[in-house]
Order: C-alpha cells, then sequence, then structure tokens
C-alpha cells in the first residue's frame, strides 16, 4: 500500500512566514526552509526576531486566518485523496494549522509544536521527532506502506530521497539545480499525474 507525503507550505498553502513578513512589514520573517537548510538555526533566528518586536503567537494566527490554499491546491488534493492515502508532513507547528486543515477539508497534519509562555510570547520549539519528515517516511516504511513524496524545500529533500517515488513541487532554482535526479514539478495536474502513475 503506498502513502502520500507531502509539505504543506509552498506546496498547498502559501509560506506562512512570508505572509508575516508581509502583515507586520519586517522583511527578514522571509527567511524559510528554503533558504536555510538547518532548521533549528532558522528557528532561533525566528524566535529572537519576534521578541525583538514585540510579536506574539496572536499575531501569527491573526495572519494564518487570512492565508488561503494556493490556486487548484485544494482540487488536487481531493482528486489524490480519491486515489491514495495521504499523510501532510510539515514543520510547522500545532498551533498554526488548524485552520490551514479546516481550509483543506482535514487532512491528517503531523507536525511540531511551540512553546509559549503566559505572555503568549513564543520561547521554543518542539520537534515531534528528530528529522521528522525522514523520520516518519521510515517509520512507515518499517510498517510496510511503500511512500511517495513530495516537497519545496531543504527539509523535504530527505523524505523525497528515502521514498520509492519523489518530487519537487515549485521549489527554488537553487534547489533544483543542486538536485538535478529529482523530477521538478511546477502544475498540480502534472503533480497529479506524476503522483498517480507511481501508485501501486
Amino acid at each position: 500500500m503506498d502513502i502520500v507525503c507531502l509539505d504543506l507550505e509552498g506546496v498547498l498553502v502559501p509560506e506562512i512566514w512570508i505572509a508575516f513578513a508581509e502583515a507586520t512589514g519586517v522583511p527578514d520573517f522571509r527567511r524559510t526552509t528554503r533558504d536555510e537548510p538547518d532548521y533549528d538555526k532558522l528557528m532561533h533566528y525566528r524566535i529572537d526576531l519576534l521578541h525583538k518586536h514585540g510579536l506574539g503567537l496572536k499575531q501569527i494566527q491573526d495572519v494564518i486566518r487570512g492565508i488561503h490554499p494556493l490556486i487548484g491546491a485544494e482540487e488536487f488534493l481531493e482528486r489524490l485523496r480519491e486515489r491514495a492515502q495521504v499523510l501532510i508532513l510539515s514543520d510547522t507547528f500545532d498551533q498554526f494549522g488548524r485552520p490551514l486543515m479546516k481550509k483543506l477539508n482535514w487532512p491528517t497534519l503531523f507536525c511540531n509544536s511551540l512553546e509559549v509562555d503566559d505572555a503568549g510570547m513564543i520561547t521554543g520549539y518542539k520537534m515531534r521527532c528528530p528529522q521528522s519528515k525522514l523520520t516518519t517516511v521510515k517509520a512507515l516504511q518499517s510498517c510496510g506502506f511503500n511512500t511517495i513524496a513530495a516537497g519545496d524545500s531543504f527539509n523535504d529533500l530527505g523524505m523525497i530521497r528515502a521514498s520509492k517515488a519523489g518530487f519537487l513541487f515549485r521549489s527554488t532554482p537553487q534547489i533544483k539545480a543542486d538536485n538535478p535526479d529529482i523530477p521538478a514539478i511546477e502544475t498540480y495536474d502534472d503533480f497529479l499525474a506524476a503522483i498517480l502513475k507511481n501508485l501501486d
């Protein structure tokens, strides 16, 4: 049996931190996993920025409420779920994910958690497990599942390469150039066709 493992931000919904940068007028928040391979370094950078500007969880959640799926994402996901089990593997957080899952008709989401103090300030984060996307794919495989994986960022490469089929979706020119052996796809129609072609 196959399970399709998809990244969330950049694949199904816009990047939360980029939307937050635009809403706050702080361009430094635009840095994402497309730019920084070290997730721990990236998150400490973000937390330091939040504290510097006096911004907390509520301000981020206010922005997330205004985020909608990328054009074509809902139909793509609906059609894919008719043919395969789908799991969203994301390095986003429980506190961010729920309104986005509602807009995508409640797919299963595995993600991480934020540590928040009584004042609503983000003080840290807790990964669900080390290298959460790759670890989850390997765990699924150990249970007898085949995985097909796709994403757009550095932190998706592990699960893509560990799967029986993997794709880059709307990734950066640099990531595509550095990984020429991974098929790079730009449209949801092509994305769906590529995944379905690899289902058993």
